[in-house]
């Protein structure tokens, strides 16, 4: 396993029930740990999810279960773009997606673009404000966004867009770097490491208080 990643998962709709047992996990974690003078455990979970996900059976079951226990820390974001590697999905999943996740008792934010940036951020934190349920973010999007001839079609689904169409979509987007080049300025944007330091510091100093206050809890924790 890469460090860091702690599950992988193979089939449609497993990724959706391991962040339901990741959030039960965070709960029971929470419960069994937390005291009122020191709270170590307090963290959301989040899952990306397709349309193929939701056409999945154990999607349902697991959906089921989170809206039942109230699993206000779990956050999903739908891509709905209409599109599976057969076609447009609406053949074959006629289901409206919001009100079943409605009957199962989460929030829903109904569709937003998935492309505007601020617009996923207000849902986050609509989503996060949320105590009492899960909730579900509806991201309308465009699969193959950029490219002129495979955008919003099922040939940008599972299969190389072609030399041609890279280039084509390149131009469209404007973006004139070489293959495999991330400009400085996106990189620095996308770097968190400074960010994470000190996320881990302040635990760590929290945890160091915990334990001393709490040393049996703190080694049992620990332990796990």
């Amino acid at each position: 396993y890469t460090p860091g990643v702690e599950t992988t998962t193979g089939p449609l709709g497993q990724g959706l029930a391991n962040a339901v047992g990741l959030a039960i996990a965070e709960r029971t974690l929470a419960a069994q740990f937390n005291q009122p003078d020191h709270e170590i455990v307090d963290h959301f979970t989040y899952v990306f999810m397709g349309d193929g996900c939701l056409m999945e059976g154990i999607s349902h079951e697991v959906c089921s279960l989170a809206g039942t226990l109230g699993l206000g820390k779990l956050i999903g974001f739908y891509d709905h773009n209409g599109i599976s590697i057969d076609g447009e999905t609406e053949g074959w999943f006629t289901d409206d997606t919001a009100k079943r996740f409605e009957a199962y008792h989460w929030h829903v934010v109904h569709e937003i673009d998935g492309h505007d940036p601020q617009a996923v951020k207000e849902a986050i934190l609509e989503a996060q404000s949320v105590k009492d349920k899960p909730s579900l973010i509806i991201c309308r999007t465009v699969i193959g966004f950029g490219s002129p001839n495979k955008a919003g079609k099922e040939e940008a689904h599972g299969a190389p867009l072609g030399e041609e169409e890279v280039a084509l979509a390149r131009q469209k987007l404007g973006w004139h770097h070489p293959p495999f080049e991330i400009p400085k300025e996106i990189y620095h944007a996308w770097d968190a490491r400074e960010k994470g330091e000190k996320a881990q510091q302040s635990w760590n100093e929290k945890f160091a208080a915990y334990k001393k206050a709490h040393p049996q809890l703190a080694e049992e924790f620990t332990r796990r």
